[in-house]
């Protein structure tokens, strides 16, 4: 298990790519939904869809990880003593 629900204020977000099938996921976890837009996870996938269609995967993947970084930024911000909770690392496990 990747521990995504592990962090203490429930905000890990989990883009999720299967470049065999292609298909891809981003999940956010219920601190993080709580107080995205509506639609906000929708619009993400909607940009990345149309980023793949044309072959720039790269760039969707890089905006996708942007947009929820800023959501991150704005709503969790960075505070003294906070700790990183989940693995940055990019899992390539089946």
């Amino acid at each position: 298990a990747i521990g995504m629900t592990r962090t203490a204020a429930r905000n890990g977000v989990l883009i999720y790519l299967s470049v065999e099938d292609h298909r891809f996921a981003i999940i956010g976890d219920e601190g993080i939904d709580r107080v995205v837009p509506e639609g906000f996870w929708d619009e993400i996938k909607a940009t990345m869809r149309e980023r793949f269609a044309a072959d720039r995967f790269a760039e969707g993947i890089a905006e996708a990880a942007g947009r929820v970084g800023e959501k991150l930024h704005a709503y969790f911000p960075l505070r003294e003593g906070d700790v990183n909770e989940l693995p940055d690392e990019i899992s390539t496990e089946p």
